[in-house]
C-alpha cells in the first residue's frame, strides 16, 4: 500500500518541522540550553549593536538654524501685527457709532411739594463728594454759593457783576467799566481815548505824544532841553496883589494918589499927582508877596505922555522895587508904570 502523501509523518532522523524558525532565520544550536534570561540579554546587544551601526543623523549648518529661528520670528511679528490691527479696526468702528441720547424723564412738582421744599433745608452729599451735571440746568430763582465759585470755562452774564472785591489772574477785556477806585501795581497801556475827571500823580510822569487839557495846575513847569513854549492865546499871570507904600509923598503933591494893580510878576502901577509936587526921588515901593531866592529882573513901560517925560528909573532887591524918577512931574496929572518881574 502507497504511504499516504497529505500524512505528516517526516522520515525517521529528520525534525518536525515546528522546530524550525518560522521567519527564516538560522536558529543557534545551543537555543535550547539557554535560560529566558541569557536570550533577553543577547537581544539586547544585538539592538545596541544595531544602534550604532546605524548611520549618525546629519547635523544642520548655523544659516539652516538661524533660517528657522528667523521664521519663527516672522510668525510672531505677523501675529501681532494682526491682532493690532484687529484692535484698531474696532476702536475706529465704536468711534464711529453716534453716542446714545439720555433718555431724561421730565417730573414735575406739585404745589404740596414746593411748600414742603420751601419750608425745608435739604442737603445733598457732604464737602467730600462732587455732583456732576452733564446737561443744562436753568435756575429761575435766587442762587447762593457759600463757597467759592470755579468756572472752567467762559463765564457769561447778562447783568451786573456785584461783589466786594474782583481779582483777576489773567487778562481781561472789558467793554464799558466804572471805577470808583482804582490802583495799578505794574504798567498801564490805555490803547484809545481817556477821559479823567480828577488826575493827581504822587510820582514822575511822561508823555510821548500831545496832551491837551482846559486847564493844567502845576507847582512847577520845566522845559528840559531845547523845548519850545508856545501860547497861541494870552498869558495871564495871576496871584495875590503885592504890598505898596509911598515912599515920597511930596513927589505926588497936595492930594495926590497911588495904587497897585496885578501880582508879584506883572502889574499896572497908577499914579494921581496934586498940587505943586516938588521933590524928586521915588513914588512908591512895590512889595512881593512871595520873596524870590535872588534879585529879579524887572521891566518897566511907562504908561501916558507924562510918565515918557519922566526920567524915571527902577531901585530893586529881593524883597520887592522902588519907580524912582530925577525930573518933577506936572500937577494933576494922571499916568502908570506897567511892569514885569522874572527870576
Amino acid at each position: 500500500m502507497e504511504p499516504d502523501k497529505n500524512n505528516n509523518s517526516t522520515p525517521e532522523g529528520e525534525k518536525p518541522k515546528e522546530d524550525q524558525p518560522r521567519d527564516g532565520q538560522q536558529a543557534p544550536a545551543d537555543a535550547l540550553s539557554r535560560t529566558p534570561d541569557d536570550l533577553e540579554k543577547e537581544q539586547a546587544e544585538q539592538e545596541t549593536k544595531k544602534d550604532a551601526d546605524a548611520p549618525e543623523e546629519k547635523k544642520l549648518s548655523p544659516a539652516k538654524r538661524l533660517l528657522r529661528k528667523i521664521n519663527l520670528y516672522i510668525l510672531l511679528f505677523s501675529l501681532i501685527l494682526v491682532i493690532a490691527g484687529a484692535v484698531t479696526i474696532v476702536n475706529y468702528l465704536n468711534s464711529q457709532k453716534a453716542p446714545p441720547e439720555p433718555n431724561i424723564a421730565n417730573q414735575s412738582l406739585t404745589q404740596d411739594a414746593l411748600k414742603q421744599l420751601a419750608n425745608t433745608d435739604a442737603t445733598v452729599g457732604s464737602t467730600s463728594q462732587t455732583l456732576t451735571i452733564q446737561g443744562n440746568a436753568v435756575i429761575a430763582g435766587q442762587t447762593l454759593m457759600r463757597g467759592n465759585l470755579q468756572v472752567a470755562g467762559n463765564l457769561q452774564t447778562g447783568g451786573s457783576i456785584t461783589g466786594s472785591s474782583l481779582t483777576i489772574s489773567g487778562s481781561s477785556n472789558l467793554g464799558a467799566a466804572q471805577i470808583n477806585s482804582l490802583q495799578v501795581a505794574q504798567n498801564t497801556a490805555v490803547q484809545g481815548t481817556t477821559t479823567l475827571r480828577d488826575l493827581n500823580v504822587s510820582g514822575t510822569s511822561s508823555f510821548s505824544g500831545a496832551v491837551t487839557a482846559s486847564q493844567i495846575t502845576v507847582t512847577k513847569l520845566i522845559l528840559s532841553g531845547n523845548a519850545t513854549l508856545e501860547v497861541p492865546n494870552h498869558i495871564a499871570f495871576t496871584g495875590p496883589s503885592p504890598a505898596r507904600s509911598i515912599t515920597t509923598s511930596s513927589l505926588l503933591g497936595a492930594g495926590g494918589s497911588l495904587s497897585v494893580n496885578g501880582s508879584d510878576t506883572t502889574g499896572t502901577i497908577t499914579i494921581n499927582t496934586g498940587n505943586n509936587p516938588s521933590s524928586t526921588g521915588c513914588f512908591a515901593r512895590i512889595t512881593f508877596h512871595q520873596t524870590f531866592t535872588s534879585k529879579p529882573h524887572v521891566i518897566v513901560s511907562p504908561i501916558g505922555s507924562a510918565a515918557g517925560k519922566l526920567q524915571f528909573y527902577v531901585d530893586r532887591d529881593t524883597s520887592g522895587f522902588s519907580i524912582c524918577t530925577n525930573t518933577t512931574p506936572d500937577d494933576r496929572m494922571v499916568f502908570g508904570f506897567d511892569y514885569f518881574v522874572t527870576n
